[in-house]
């Protein structure tokens, strides 16, 4: 890996996405004039999602690999049924959501509640009411660049023409109450056949509900890293979506099948964190809540520091390191690139700290007592 990459202080600021930094968007998708969907709030941090807008503000669009934005809406307001072809994920920063899926919406149903992540399958349509605060809020992560965009359930287009709303092939929204025409030489999107409905794939609650991570279902590794029990080190991680970067050989997530992106839980105490390190992937950290401190480059260190709801976007290649500068445990959630294993590498001192401390990491990437590793010289 390249010694190169060295973040700039402009640079890390253009990646710091603060939560005062989120922008709206009601008029997003198809169902904005629909009763009881006209209050949703939708945002697009990292890329442009499934948005159906010009409108739509993101935050930072260079390409990730992945999609992350958001939707807030009021206590009984509803996010229509919708189908996906890239994996998307709920993750409930707030509130309370009535999760449910299938062509009527009436296949299952799954409440999601403050700390819950939800992996919704491919080719299945899903939508989700908030039964909770009216500030609910979830934050959603599409996989890949490019997700393909939206397939709208039947009685949500036929409503939406009611309203004077279309949709084109190309996903752009047509809204003739404000003038718009639809353009002669342009296909618009029809309901899809019942026969075509039928095609599809279904799920029960039970399979469904292995897709959920629930705080009560996660499984926090204690030492997950080669720094676990060095001096600034001591993070632990909950896997939920791929195996991610856990050094842990014990560890499985929640959820295996490939999104284009890996999730996890970090979480550390009061001046504890992650060492100097590396890897090739995207990276995204999304603050849950604590205060965290990132420095980048092992020289001409820049240092950010995050709240609550704050995101960074790490760039490929550049070394960090975390530490959680508040007085009580700071959680956040870590988002890689890929659907494979995000290999580390650490900074030759955390590699010397650790062997002293009786700790390497073996040839396949994983923790192993010092003694039992074979060293070679490019190790």
């Amino acid at each position: 890996m390249s010694d190169r990459v060295t973040v700039t202080e402009a640079e890390a600021a253009r990646r710091t996405i603060r939560r005062t930094d989120f922008v709206s968007c009601n008029q997003a998708f198809i169902d904005c004039r629909t009763p009881g969907s006209d209050r949703k709030e939708n945002y697009a941090m990292v890329g442009p999602g499934v948005t159906q807008s010009a409108d739509q503000v993101v935050n930072l669009r260079e390409p990730h690999g992945y999609n992350i934005g958001a939707a807030a809406m009021p206590n009984g307001i509803t996010n229509n049924l919708h189908l996906h072809y890239t994996a998307e994920v709920f993750y409930c920063f707030r509130g309370e959501f009535l999760l449910r899926w299938g062509a009527d919406g009436k296949e299952g149903e799954l409440v999601l509640r403050e700390g819950d992540i939800a992996s919704m399958p491919t080719w299945i349509f899903r939508g989700f009411t908030n039964i909770g605060p009216d500030d609910g809020w979830l934050f959603t992560t599409l996989g890949h660049d490019d997700t393909g965009g939206i397939i709208w359930g039947p009685s949500v287009l036929r409503e939406a023409e009611g309203h004077g709303l279309f949709l084109t092939a190309e996903g752009q929204l047509i809204d003739t109450v404000a003038g718009d025409e639809p353009p002669a030489d342009v296909e618009l999107v029809r309901p899809i056949s019942d026969a075509q409905i039928a095609g599809l794939r279904s799920y029960s609650v039970a399979q469904m509900r292995r897709r959920i991570a629930a705080t009560s279902d996660l499984e926090y590794s204690a030492t997950p890293f080669l720094d676990s029990t060095l001096p600034g080190g001591g993070a632990q991680l909950a896997l939920v979506i791929g195996y991610g970067m856990t050094e842990d050989m014990h560890q499985e997530p929640r959820v295996f099948n490939p999104h284009g992106h890996n999730v996890a839980w970090l979480r550390a105490e009061p001046e504890q964190g992650m060492l100097p390190h590396r890897h090739a992937e995207t990276q995204v950290l999304l603050v849950k809540d604590g205060t965290w401190e990132v420095t980048l480059n092992l020289h001409d260190e820049v240092t950010v520091q995050l709240g609550p709801w704050d995101m960074l976007s790490v760039p490929r290649g550049a070394w960090r390191s975390l530490r959680n500068v508040g007085p009580e445990t700071a959680t956040m959630l870590v988002i890689n690139g890929g659907d494979g294993r995000v290999r580390l590498e650490w900074d030759d001192e955390v590699v010397k700290a650790a062997a002293d401390a009786g700790v390497a990491t073996d040839h396949n990437g994983y923790i192993a007592p010092y003694a039992l590793v074979p060293r070679t010289l490019d190790r």
